[in-house]
């Protein structure tokens, strides 16, 4: 290949690098001083699935998914629509849930305690009525238990669907048990602990109905104020995400499976991957544990600068 066409490439991956993590840069990267705690594994370490799972570029159907899966509870999309600005900063709000994602799997303990206790005095002022009449507060073990277990399954199915290499049975329930210490530090109860098990305790949740509350996060995130160029891309990880989502789920929703939604999400998924690589919070992660960094899978330079 010519230097030339090399050039071109390289400015391609370069355009797709700076589109793709443009909105996750409206709130602090939660990591700056990670290496400040040299050894430090974490919550799970660098033999985990987890660390894996949540590096791959899957991961962006997966935050998709999980935010629609959480609206389906008339409860939590009460707390989320009365408490927080997602409609007028939808890319802060998307940003610090990322922020949040990045500390507890990658951070040092004291960064993981830091974004839980954030969350939590978040979470104390964060109580109501829902539209069907009944009393939520964030802090409830059941309530934290759906935004936790639709987060962890909506990852595991991106992965499973999206991902580059597969994962056996025990790797899936590995990854399931591994995201209950994160739940565990807010209380979220219960917590399925394998993967078979928590997608029947999503699916088949009983508290789970539609409300107005819901079709407002719905239309929101079928059609988010973002910029052309980055809303074409959105549209295919969206319409991948609605393709992975429970039948009985997807029909509270209002959603319908787009034909050659998942075949294209995984070309999509799979551009993302060579543009991105792996996360290069797992790579900063392996850094801080003095753990061998794998040859191939980063592609962007470490977030922090090593002293």
């Amino acid at each position: 290949m010519s230097d030339e066409n090399s050039g071109r490439i390289e400015r391609l991956r370069q355009r797709i690098v700076s589109s793709a993590t443009a909105p996750f840069r409206h709130a602090p990267y939660p990591l700056a001083h990670s290496l400040d705690y040299r050894g430090d594994p974490g919550l799970y370490g660098p033999g985990s699935v987890s660390w894996a799972v949540l590096a791959d570029a899957a991961t962006f159907v997966g935050g998709v998914r999980g935010l629609l899966i959480q609206a389906a509870h008339p409860e939590v999309v009460a707390g989320v629509s009365g408490h927080s600005r997602y409609k007028e900063d939808p890319l802060g709000r998307l940003s610090r849930t990322s922020s949040y994602v990045t500390a507890t799997t990658y951070g040092a303990m004291p960064e993981v305690e830091q974004a839980v206790a954030q969350v939590q005095r978040i979470h104390r002022v964060v109580s109501g009525v829902s539209s069907r009449g009944v009393s939520y507060d964030a802090a409830d073990p059941g309530f934290s238990a759906w935004v936790h277990n639709a987060l962890t399954d909506s990852f595991l199915v991106a992965h499973r669907t999206f991902g580059r290499v597969a994962l056996s049975r025990e790797e899936e329930d590995r990854f399931v048990a591994e995201q209950t210490r994160a739940g565990a530090l807010l209380g979220s109860d219960p917590m399925p602990s394998t993967a078979s098990a928590l997608s029947a305790w999503i699916e088949h949740h009983p508290e789970i109905a539609p409300s107005p509350e819901m079709w407002e996060a719905v239309d929101f995130m079928a059609d988010p104020p973002l910029d052309p160029g980055l809303k074409l891309g959105y549209k295919t990880l969206f319409e991948a995400a609605v393709a992975t989502v429970p039948t009985r789920v997807r029909s509270i929703l209002g959603l319908t499976k787009a034909p050659g939604a998942i075949r294209v999400g995984r070309a999509v998924v799979a551009g993302l991957r060579w543009a991105l690589g792996y996360s290069p919070s797992w790579q900063l992660a392996l850094v801080r544990t003095g753990t061998p960094i794998p040859e191939g899978k980063f592609k962007q330079p470490l977030p922090v600068e090593i002293r």
